[in-house]
């Protein structure tokens, strides 16, 4: 492909000024800007404000001394050194001699020979949901760096909506079965409205530190003021974490909050305000605390089983790697249960191998896809947070494979060809929800021509709501491409490897809120969760700098020939002298056909559906027919553009908010009328209603 495209203007980048908050250790009401500036939030933060006129009921600490533990304090300990800088060139914490020496003598007597807190503070650790009054007394913020300091004890929680980067300081916290400790770098944890809030649990040290509040002084005070990180300190066991919470802004969250009806994605639900902790350090950096009420993403006791038992088979000796199949019906936790996994194995393996083959819920791409791809960071977050390019694509162009299961099967077996079979990397596939008739037959026919070693089943109610896939079962079922005896659709495959003829059958019963049922809340729809994906993806194209949000229209376009590309369409047939008009203002697959694009002149027209690599999407935003050219816009680097020679249109539509809610279009819409006449034949888009009862069926 033959791009030009001139260099855009740089944008100007807002400078941020944090406040500097005078005072000691009070901390100043929080404010509607702090936390959001949705109307929701701002409404809860006046009536906070309005709550804090009050007189306080807080009950105040005695000012007495400590008692002694019968352990004696060495000298060593109890006198004040002067500072010094450690061998790695990090200082320590410095004073003042004019500094009261007092809170020093205190915190002094507060340290036991052992490390270890007194008898009184011990009587404030105590496990589970970290919520209200706890946050306080464990959580100090640096206003003047807007960052926020939380020490956790073991197995204590914080279950919260938001997002913000997380930096393990000390100890080890789990979020999503990944495992972060100390000495690694920061983690972009992202628990939006769309999703179940995600938690943070503090885990049992991997080693033993008799001298946990030594170590602890030499780490907070590089993140805190003096008077604060003295009272964290205080709380500082063997067992605690201690981890690092700071805002976080990408050019996806700009992007989508943008959008009007997003706004609050990342804000607490209505039904949640009532359990969400408002007054907290954690708020104003972009963190909202739900309170126990909210039972947050956790995993049954079959789902715990099911893991453990993956994770020792791949950390186990195996001939050839583990092939993980998931399958089960619709809103079971599929796409939960495989992140899980691919963070747990994350733990042990420095990559885990994904093979998509759910078209409706793709993990990180736009919906439309099939992929295999290489994964080498935990996901922690929902699919639209992570969106990437995989290393091997096919744009099958719809969001259901009912109108052609041949090439839906045909691209599997193409992504499979494309993966290194010398690889020991575990592998996990993903299924579609659709687990009856022409479905099932499909997951049979998966789970003959891949090698897999492990098939996990996932119900609700006790039930799999399909036949157990088990390989007695597979002895004699009927797929649509195989038949029994079972032998592999891909006879290519014999010669390098041999299908194994057992395999570990698992059954996971999902037990969360709502099993089985589509979301009835905003942004948890299927059809809205494809379209976070997609405007995720189409984020790419902003600026890294933290300026103002540039709408698509704004941006230059690529020029693409016409004679350089075929255009094609997949998923219905179309009249060539109407290809255009079905192209312009569309998302486009951008593909790499094996043959070379021949054109005498004029355009060059597909007439059927190509199976071919896809290295990225693109939205067709004008046609030139004078000059015969495309304008395409994508985020698609230019180098792998070249590759490009073909643009596929499917049935993935843009969202609506492109096209309607841009901001910085004067006059008409774009792309958009309202002189439009539904009462002709063919005049609106046919929607296909699932499920949907007839009328006459209805009372029967």
């Amino acid at each position: 492909m033959k791009v030009k495209k001139p260099s855009p203007g740089k944008g100007h980048a807002k400078s941020q000024k944090w406040k500097n908050v005078k005072g000691k250790r009070c901390r100043p009401p929080i404010t509607s800007s702090e936390l959001n500036t949705s109307p929701v939030m701002a409404v809860m933060a006046t009536e906070h404000k309005a709550s804090l006129n009050k007189k306080p009921s807080v009950k105040r600490l005695k000012n007495k001394a400590k008692s002694v533990s019968e352990f004696k304090i060495s000298s060593s300990q109890s006198t004040f050194k002067k500072p010094h800088t450690e061998a790695n060139g990090n200082s320590l914490f410095t004073m003042d001699e004019s500094e009261d020496l007092d809170d020093w003598r205190e915190y002094s007597r507060s340290i036991h020979e052992n490390g270890m807190e007194t008898s009184e503070e011990k009587e404030d650790v105590k496990p589970g949901r970290l919520e209200g009054e706890s946050l306080h007394y464990c959580a100090e913020r640096n206003h003047r760096k807007n960052q926020a300091v939380l020490v956790m004890q073991k197995d204590q929680t914080l279950c919260f909506r938001g997002k913000c980067s997380l930096t393990c300081l000390y100890g080890r916290v789990e979020v999503m079965g990944f495992t972060i400790e100390e000495g690694q770098e920061s983690y972009p944890l992202f628990s939006p409205a769309s999703h179940c809030p995600l938690i943070i649990r503090s885990l049992e040290a991997s080693y033993n530190v008799r001298n946990a509040k030594t170590v602890a002084s030499t780490i907070l005070p590089e993140y805190l003021p003096v008077s604060s990180w003295k009272k964290l300190l205080k709380k500082v066991t063997p067992n605690s974490s201690i981890i690092l919470l700071r805002p976080i802004e990408t050019p996806m969250t700009r992007f989508l909050s943008s959008f009007r009806d997003l706004k609050e994605l990342f804000s607490p639900t209505m039904s949640e305000l009532v359990s969400a902790v408002l007054d907290t350090p954690l708020n104003g950096l972009g963190v909202i605390p739900l309170i126990s009420t909210i039972p947050g993403l956790n995993n049954s006791r079959t789902c715990m089983d099911a893991l453990n038992t993956l994770i020792n088979a791949c950390r186990g000796d195996m001939d050839g790697c583990a092939v993980i199949l998931v399958c089960g019906p619709k809103n079971v936790g599929k796409s939960t249960f495989i992140r899980t996994l691919i963070n747990s194995l994350l733990n042990h393996s420095t990559s885990v191998d994904y093979l998509e083959g759910d078209l409706g819920q793709t993990e990180f791409t736009p919906c439309g896809c099939l992929s295999l791809l290489t994964i080498t960071k935990p996901l922690l977050g929902p699919p639209f947070t992570h969106q990437t390019t995989p290393e091997h694509m096919i744009y099958y162009g719809d969001s259901a494979c009912e109108s052609d299961l041949d090439r839906y099967v045909e691209s599997l077996k193409f992504l499979w060809r494309r993966r290194s079979q010398s690889s020991e990397t575990p592998v996990i596939v993903n299924t579609m929800g659709w687990v009856k008739g022409f479905g099932f037959q499909l997951l049979v026919d998966m789970i003959r021509f891949l090698p897999v070693s492990h098939v996990v089943q996932l119900g609700h109610g006790g039930v799999t709501h399909c036949p157990a896939v088990t390989p007695e079962f597979l002895r004699t079922a009927h797929g649509y491409q195989t038949h029994p005896p079972a032998q592999t659709a891909l006879d290519e495959f014999t010669e390098h490897h041999t299908p194994p003829r057992s395999y570990t059958h698992l059954i996971v019963q999902s037990e969360f809120q709502g099993v089985g049922r589509q979301g009835t809340a905003r942004h948890q729809r299927s059809n809205e969760m494809r379209e976070l994906s997609l405007l995720a993806y189409l984020s790419q194209m902003q600026s890294s700098d933290l300026g103002p949000v540039r709408p698509l229209q704004s941006l230059v376009p690529y020029q693409v020939p016409h004679s350089a590309v075929a255009l094609g369409v997949i998923h219905c047939e179309v009249a060539p002298s109407h290809m255009f008009y079905a192209a312009n203002g569309s998302l486009v697959g951008l593909c790499c056909l094996a043959e070379k694009v021949v054109s005498t002149g004029g355009p060059v027209l597909l007439s059927q559906s190509p199976i071919c690599p896809c290295v990225g999407f693109g939205v067709l935003r004008g046609i030139d027919m004078e000059r015969g050219l495309y304008f395409l816009l994508t985020p698609v680097d230019p180098s792998v553009l070249r590759k490009v020679n073909c643009l596929l249109l499917g049935a993935i539509s843009l969202p609506s908010c492109i096209l309607t809610t841009q901001s910085g279009i004067e006059g008409e819409l774009p792309y958009v009328t309202a002189d439009y006449s539904f009462e002709l034949s063919g005049a609106g888009k046919l929607r296909v209603f699932k499920g949907l009862q007839r009328p006459s069926h209805i009372g029967l």
